[in-house]
């Protein structure tokens, strides 16, 4: 029965080092994963607004240049494209910002509260400047998206945009 009482009392010490320690982790583990996840959407949003570029110099307008008869399909695919993972980014800021308020509702009833508002502000403005980068590239070749898709991406840029604000 002793060792038994000794098993298990060191048992239940493991136990609390390992809840104590596992504790902390999914928080910290959960804010970095989502801080990557957002990285790397911006990352691919930059690529596909590089790709929008590179597409639309290889276009007709430039002399010498051999005529691609998928660029007229490619381009608007790659803008919807850009702008899907526009909205997603958006959504990844709008989701931390709600996070953020919700710390800050929480820090009245006296829980920790992180007041740094840089991280959450060097993402709204890395997505505007992917944003406004994208935008200019959509009205550069706004003569080949066609007078159907030019409108509904502008409306959607629009969107992006005052929910960024608004939130």
């Amino acid at each position: 029965l002793r060792l038994v009482a000794v098993m298990r009392a060191v048992l239940e010490s493991e136990k609390a080092a390992v809840l104590k320690r596992d504790h902390h982790l999914p928080l910290s583990f959960h804010r970095r994963q989502e801080e990557l996840k957002f990285s790397l959407g911006l990352q691919r949003l930059r690529h596909r607004v590089h790709e929008i570029q590179a597409l639309r110099d290889e276009g007709p307008g430039r002399a010498g240049a051999v005529q691609n008869p998928t660029a007229p399909r490619e381009l608007p695919t790659l803008i919807l494209e850009a702008v899907k993972e526009l909205e997603a980014a958006k959504q990844q800021v709008l989701k931390r910002i709600q996070i953020w308020k919700r710390q800050q509702q929480l820090a009245g009833n006296g829980a920790i509260f992180e007041e740094n508002l840089a991280p959450l502000q060097e993402r709204c403005e890395s997505l505007v400047k992917v944003y406004s980068q994208l935008q200019q590239q959509v009205m550069a070749v706004s003569a080949e998206l066609g007078p159907e898709l030019l409108p509904r991406l502008l409306e959607r840029f629009n969107e992006v945009l005052s929910s960024l604000v608004k939130r």
